[in-house]
């Protein structure tokens, strides 16, 4: 694990609080990954970002296998959408903190997503939107 995902496991006290900056609960950190928020790392040698894009302002701490897998297939899906919630999770790394207000927002915009996909599926005839995208959230 990168030390710049320690740190900000560290400073959003995520192991207490149990969920990630999406709202998705995890019982290891091991679970947790870097997200880029701003810009992508594939993009950041072209434009001169330091450390592949791992840098504190341009991140957000998600669970691998629900959160950040699932807000990547957002973006194919629904860019709009992948796009306010990703203003949400830069508002959390601005104020340092994981808000109910920011989460509900960020829960709002998956609910509508997942309204408008309940039924799509994928190329091999799996849903889409898998269980654990629902089921691993925290109640807010």
């Amino acid at each position: 694990m990168r030390a710049i995902t320690n740190l900000m496991i560290n400073d959003f006290n995520l192991k207490k609080l149990g969920y990630d900056f999406m709202g998705f609960s995890f019982k290891r950190k091991e679970q947790l990954s870097f997200h880029h928020l701003i810009f992508a790392r594939k993009d950041c040698k072209e434009l001169h970002i330091p450390s592949e894009g791992y840098l504190y302002w341009n991140g957000a701490i998600l669970r691998q296998d629900t959160s950040h897998d699932y807000l990547h297939l957002i973006k194919q899906y629904d860019p709009e959408i992948f796009y306010l919630i990703t203003s949400e999770l830069i508002d959390e790394n601005i104020k340092r903190k994981l808000t109910l207000d920011s989460l509900r927002r960020i829960r709002t915009l998956l609910e509508y997503f997942e309204k408008e996909h309940c039924s799509t599926r994928t190329k091999k005839g799996n849903l889409l939107i898998k269980e654990s995208y629902i089921r691993d959230r925290i109640r807010l």
